[in-house]
């Protein structure tokens, strides 16, 4: 039963009937006694609640029946509602313990979304499972590791992804946090949509609605052609929003809209677009600090964050290495045509003894560096050492040009064609050697219009 309190009667009979159409049994109060009441009696599963309820719209009423069904009960979701759009109100709301906030005039797709995410959400909490259980149940191929903390990630993955709350995945550079995107989409009801990625890092401030909105031909002097936005490619699916930390504060407010109302407008058109997308955000900064900094936007961070997902460092889970590193060598074991490669058990056991601050993108980069240079099948402490010492993670060592001496984009162009050229046009090869992937290598190719001939790897 879900208990909606408002002192507008329009307010409560439309919320009853869109709720009351999707299945759900209703309740309604007008004011925060009757609510209360309702609340103590009837113990309901859900609570839409307005923030006012007279002339003045400080919000003070709401807040303090919001205070009240917390210290009665603590884990009811609460859903909050204001007609004046006051944001700073709203996640003020949130400090004190409401799950989502909507205003007035509302998104009805959006408020059912809400209600059905929090209500799956605070079910029953499933036993803890084993990693055989858990892959009877979920599709996580592709995420490797059965250390404790893993496992109860994983677990918490299968209990929202078919869900469509927002997640927020955070934890160091190289821990996989992309993977864990995919393994939501693949696991919600959305996986036969669409699953776009955007790194916003590498979005500046000018291209950040074109990219993301998509534009309309003569939108600006180089739009030639219509372009499609990220959002509309995602819609019915999900698009992972990477390095969320990076954005720039005037494209903060431009996604918290989008987010918020669940619609847009393409650069150069007046026409208000609609999208109905899962949104999943990561970064591996401390948003809550820079919050405080002035950095990153309060409300931003309330919308992008009902789940919050922590990937732990991999010297955290050490005893996974033996795992990840089983299933490089595997894999180069096809790529390379070396079907007799393995690596010593006294090499292993050093390695769970690394830091690895790059953690598992920086194991496999040395893993497969160490394949590719080693001329035997046996894999010892030697060789791994032997390409640890050159990573630029492990020596500072690494003589660059002089500053203002060479572009960001040139340096780039003139390492991929030195790899080529190394590697007589192997992709792979040429690839690992950058620690970049093979399609990641193709789109750079591209990108600075490096003629090749590829070769067999």
């Amino acid at each position: 039963m879900i208990l909606i309190v408002d002192d507008d009667i329009a307010v409560r009979t439309s919320l009853s009937l869109l709720l009351k159409d999707g299945g759900n049994a209703v309740v309604t109060a007008d004011g925060p006694v009757q609510a209360f009441e309702v609340v103590k009696t009837q113990k309901p599963e859900l609570v839409i609640l307005d923030l006012n309820f007279s002339v003045d719209t400080s919000g003070t009423e709401g807040m303090s029946l919001l205070k009240k069904i917390r210290l009665f009960d603590a884990n009811v979701p609460i859903i909050l509602i204001t007609g004046w759009a006051s944001i700073e109100l709203a996640v003020q709301g949130m400090k004190l313990g409401a799950n989502d906030f909507i205003n007035k005039p509302w998104n009805n797709d959006y408020v059912l979304q809400s209600v059905e995410t929090l209500l799956q959400l605070n079910g029953k909490r499933p036993l803890s499972r084993g990693r055989k259980e858990l892959d009877k149940k979920y599709n996580f191929r592709q995420i490797i590791g059965e250390d404790a903390s893993l496992l109860s990630i994983l677990e918490t993955i299968g209990r929202v992804a078919s869900t469509n709350a927002s997640v927020l995945i955070t934890g160091e550079s190289g821990t996989g946090k992309e993977l864990i995107a995919e393994a939501i989409h693949e696991n919600s009801n959305r996986s036969a949509k669409p699953f776009v990625k955007v790194n916003l890092g590498g979005i500046s401030t000018s291209l950040f609605e074109s990219e993301m909105f998509g534009h309309v031909r003569g939108a600006f002097t180089d739009a030639r052609f219509d372009r499609t936005g990220r959002f509309e490619m995602a819609n019915k699916g999900t698009i992972f929003l990477d390095e969320i930390g990076d954005l720039e504060a005037s494209s903060q407010v431009k996604l918290l809209r989008v987010l918020q109302d669940r619609t847009y407008e393409v650069l150069g058109s007046s026409r208000t677009k609609t999208v109905d997308t899962r949104v999943v955000c990561a970064t591996n900064k401390n948003l809550a600090e820079m919050v405080a900094s002035g950095l990153f936007r309060e409300d931003l961070l309330y919308r992008i964050n009902l789940i919050t997902i922590h990937l732990p460092a991999l010297r955290e889970r050490a005893s996974d290495i033996p795992l990840l590193v089983d299933f490089f060598i595997k894999n180069m074991k096809e790529i390379y045509g070396r079907p007799h490669l393995f690596v010593a058990p006294s090499a292993m056991r050093w390695l769970q003894q690394l830091p690895l601050p790059g953690n598992i993108r920086q194991l496999k980069n040395l893993v497969e560096r160490t394949v590719l240079i080693s001329s035997t099948n046996e894999l010892q402490i030697d060789d791994f050492q032997s390409q640890l010492n050159m990573s630029p993670l492990k020596s500072n060592k690494v003589n660059l040009p002089g500053v203002g001496t060479i572009t960001l984009d040139q340096m780039e162009a003139e390492m991929v064609k030195q790899a080529m050229n190394f590697h007589k046009n192997r992709i792979t090869k040429a690839a690992a050697s950058l620690g970049i992937t093979r399609n990641a290598l193709y789109r750079r190719l591209e990108k600075h219009q490096i003629p090749f001939n590829e070769t067999e790897d």
